[in-house]
């Protein structure tokens, strides 16, 4: 059996998120629809992580298996070729047929896109927040998500795991230019998790909270204790480690 990997950018603005949903219009469900036009093989397209409406993608990753062997350079042209303008495959490759997008991972890693200024280019992919970010303040509290934790207040109520312990890598701010990104990795997030704890940080600068407001929050193992998530625009899955 092959196993071929595919390296995936989108736009999700238009997508009920990444996951095949009955009734809606998804990332996943676009990509597999179209490997079953070119090969004739309905497969099980494995990505390496859910995003959620209306966020996108620079890096996602993905696999499937298939019994045909696959001219990769012709296969990733009609694949391409087919899918909507908001949808590319920017990579593809064979790889063991024990590879799995989502087990495999060990990082990932989300940036989040803040804009300065009003701009039709940018402002469908990026937040124009109108209060002045401080980076100094921001980094210094984004330290207190550094390590081993549990999520849970950072997460929807709704979402399917029990498990609710994450490992965040990083968690930094940058200025450039009319831009200020936000940079978070972790082995896993929790389904809304990125976006609430930006919405957390933005709320404790406003208020002037220092790291104990974190630190309860993460004690609380409450949803209703953090801050409301920031909007899905600026969220780009940038990057998948195996």
């Amino acid at each position: 059996m092959n196993n071929y990997k595919l390296t995936i950018q989108y736009d999700g603005t238009n997508y009920s998120g990444w996951q095949i949903q009955e009734g809606c219009d998804t990332i996943q469900k676009r990509i597999t629809e179209s490997v079953k036009i070119i090969s004739g093989r309905q497969v099980n397209l494995i990505g390496s992580g859910r995003t959620d409406s209306g966020v996108h993608a620079l890096g996602q990753v993905a696999n499937f298996r298939i019994e045909q062997d696959i001219d990769l350079i012709k296969f990733k042209y009609s694949l391409n070729s087919i899918l909507p303008r908001d949808i590319s495959i920017t990579g593809i490759e064979s790889v063991s047929e024990n590879f799995n997008a989502r087990f495999d991972a060990v990082k990932r890693k989300y940036l989040y896109l803040f804009i300065k200024y009003k701009s039709p280019f940018y402002e469908p992919f990026a937040y124009r927040y109108f209060y002045k970010l401080d980076i100094l303040y921001l980094n210094k509290l984004s330290r207190v998500l550094i390590g081993k934790k549990d999520f849970t207040s950072f997460a929807r109520k709704a979402t399917e795991t029990d498990e609710k312990e994450c490992i965040v890598y990083e968690a930094s701010w940058k200025e450039t230019g009319g831009f200020i990104i936000f940079f978070i990795t972790a082995n896993r997030f929790l389904h809304g998790m990125a976006r609430t704890i930006i919405g957390t940080l933005l709320n404790a600068q406003k208020n002037n909270y220092d790291e104990k407001y974190l630190e309860e929050i993460f004690m609380a193992k409450d949803r209703e204790a953090a801050g409301e998530a920031v909007p899905a625009r600026g969220l780009f899955l940038y990057k998948v480690q195996y």
